[in-house]
């Protein structure tokens, strides 16, 4: 590797469409590329997925695959079912550090098994402004301290399965009222969470396209002042700098994807991601041209460098893991090595009060609410989950003599919703609110109340099992 056309094709990291790997794909790993991101459309079950991935390798050894598989609402692996593992807040409610190390040790497993070699996770943004429409229940709480507790724990279990974390976004997106996939948010640093995942041995950190009113005028990913000046020296992380991606509006929208690319490698990341949406060779093509002709090549020399660095790491780490003889990671249960660790660390992490027993006939409602552009579309609710427990369920109207299930996302966010959902409590006072997101807004009337902290599956799971026990 030593021409800048190699150099600068190590730092992108790009996501395709498709459940096999496209021509155009497998040939720029031939030629150097330096990873791919997976998503849940490259995801249709286990089998296929460690075929995908196995196909990516064998297109060079040492490309990087990476994924998002924060668990909870933003899933890649379980896209189509929920996931398995409770998500951030979950965690964070419980307050366990041990819990949430052995949660993330069972979820770097089942990466391991499929042979991902980064998570692009955990999430480290302090949940300081409840107006966030991206964070949320990704979060791991409001308070820098516990966020900073649950993120290094989080660190030390993912690694401790083989696969490398990456704590985003920095230097903080909780405190944010917009989405930076659609605008250009401004917020200030949270890097209590970020120092604790350093002091861990986090392998990589993500960036934010934040602005920090007093740092910079331009978004941290773009930001020598943020991704060098704070991060490596103030910080003094060494390792893998990685950007959010360089198609989300608030860092492109003005700007390009070439340009934004330039300007990433120059701030000091050194891999960039791109793909969220559609990508094909030619924006790959004209990244690395405008890297070639923008970056000098020392930058790109200690970017390709990290990546390969990284490479490094995650081939030591499989080195002594061999893989089982025959087996799929279809075949492998979920959390193989800790049998209902998800489930168990949900049931932990409901808030429970009142009379929420359901009787054998239940409506459930639920109130919709958009998923944000991170998470994507996954099932969520609890029809599925009290059916699953021998309720008979009815999804609308009020029938006679039927408990009634309020089920909400995110209430404080839905205005609208919560005066539909006050309306029904006044009506029935003995109705079960069962609030998925963040439980910041809980009505007059709500008696009977559950907070999952989250809508993954187990959930879901964990609070049919109280309301039918």
């Amino acid at each position: 590797m030593s021409s800048a056309q190699e150099l600068a094709l190590r730092c992108v990291f790009p996501g395709f469409e498709g459940t096999k790997a496209p021509d155009w794909v497998l040939r720029a790993a031939e030629r150097g590329l330096g990873g791919v991101v997976l998503f849940a459309r490259n995801v249709e079950d286990g089998g296929q997925l460690r075929a995908l991935v196995e196909s990516l390798h064998e297109a060079r050894h040492g490309l990087l695959v990476a994924i998002d598989e924060e668990g909870g609402d933003v899933t890649r692996l379980e896209a189509r079912t929920g996931s398995s593992y409770p998500g951030n807040l979950a965690l964070g409610a419980v307050g366990d550090s041990a819990l949430t190390e052995q949660v993330a040790r069972a979820m770097g497993e089942d990466l391991a098994v499929a042979g991902i070699d980064l998570d692009l996770a955990p999430v480290a943004d302090v949940n300081s402004d409840p107006r966030n429409p991206v964070i949320g229940v990704r979060s791991f709480g409001s308070n820098p301290a516990d966020v900073a507790r649950q993120t290094a724990a989080w660190v030390r279990g993912l690694q401790g399965a083989g696969v490398a974390a990456c704590a985003k976004h920095f230097p903080g997106h909780g405190g944010t009222s917009a989405d930076s996939h659609l605008e250009v948010p401004v917020g200030e640093p949270e890097l209590a969470p970020f120092e604790a995942a350093i002091a861990g041995g986090v392998r990589a950190v993500m960036s934010a396209h934040i602005v920090v009113p007093g740092i910079d005028d331009a978004p941290a990913t773009i930001s020598r002042r943020v991704m060098t000046g704070m991060l490596r020296d103030q910080l003094g992380f060494d390792g893998l700098a990685i950007s959010d991606g360089l198609d989300m509006r608030g860092i492109s929208g003005e700007r390009g994807i070439a340009t934004a690319a330039v300007l990433a490698v120059q701030a000091g990341c050194d891999a960039l991601c791109v793909g969220g949406g559609p990508t094909g060779r030619e924006v790959v093509d004209e990244i690395v041209a405008a890297l070639c002709a923008g970056v000098a090549g020392g930058r790109l020399a200690e970017g390709a460098g990290r990546v390969e660095a990284m490479a490094a790491w995650r081939a030591a780490q499989t080195s002594d893991r061999p893989d089982d003889p025959g087996k799929s990671v279809a075949e492998m249960p979920v959390g193989r090595d800790h049998p209902g660790i998800g489930l168990a660390a949900a049931r932990r992490g409901l808030s429970v009060s009142g009379d929420v027993k359901v009787r054998d006939h239940a409506v459930v409602m639920r109130f919709d609410s958009a998923p944000s552009i991170a998470a994507g579309e996954v099932p969520w609710g609890m029809a599925a989950a009290l059916a699953r427990r021998g309720v008979e369920v009815t999804e609308s109207g009020e029938e006679p003599g039927a408990s009634l299930v309020l089920v909400v996302r995110d209430l404080h966010r839905h205005p609208e919703q919560l005066g539909a959902v006050e309306a029904l409590l006044d009506r029935r006072p003995d109705a079960i609110l069962v609030e998925m997101g963040v439980p910041s807004c809980r009505p007059r009337g709500a008696s009977s109340y559950i907070a999952t902290h989250g809508s993954a599956r187990v959930c879901a799971e964990a609070a049919a099992e109280v309301m039918r026990s």
